[in-house]
């Protein structure tokens, strides 16, 4: 089993109600997953094991928000996977969303050497450079994903599972 970067788009009251109660947030997760699998990919999206390249890539760019980790914790939320999910405000996905539109994946990867992978520990741990390519097929959707929630006028829950 592999860990995978998750996302739910949330409507500003869907937000409150998550941050009052965490429960009913995962139940609502779960049935947007479901939903997903079942050809509904609306408000779930996921990156799959390309989070935590993702993460460093665009923590490398400078990158305002974490995109990968969100960056509100929820209040009182159990363990979602690999931990409990954390939050981005709509404002803080608007943020997101007008970066990624100017960023390439290409300027992601530029200049990239091994050496900084192997000191960061990527999961999954990629053996060279040229290999990081495989990403591209998450970030391109994620940024396909941001644009639609800001347009939305969406929150973001974030989690790793």
């Amino acid at each position: 089993m592999s860990m995978n970067g998750e996302y739910l788009r949330v409507t500003p009251e869907e937000l409150a109600r998550a941050l009052e109660d965490p429960e009913w947030a995962w139940d609502f997760a779960d049935e947007a997953q479901d939903r997903s699998a079942e050809g509904d990919g609306g408000r779930f999206f996921s990156t799959d094991r390309a989070w935590d390249l993702l993460g460093f890539l665009l923590k490398r760019s400078g990158f305002p928000v974490d995109v990968v980790h969100g960056e509100e914790p929820m209040p009182g939320a159990e363990d979602w996977g690999y931990g409990p999910p954390r939050h981005l405000t709509v404002a803080q996905v608007r943020s997101a969303a007008e970066r990624l539109e100017r960023l390439s994946y290409d300027e992601l990867i530029a200049d990239v050497d091994q050496a900084e992978l192997d000191a960061t520990e990527i999961y999954p741990q990629i053996d060279d450079t040229a290999s990081l390519d495989w990403a591209r097929e998450a970030f391109t959707p994620l940024v396909d994903f941001f644009r639609t929630a800001a347009t939305a006028g969406h929150a973001v829950l974030v989690w790793i599972d």
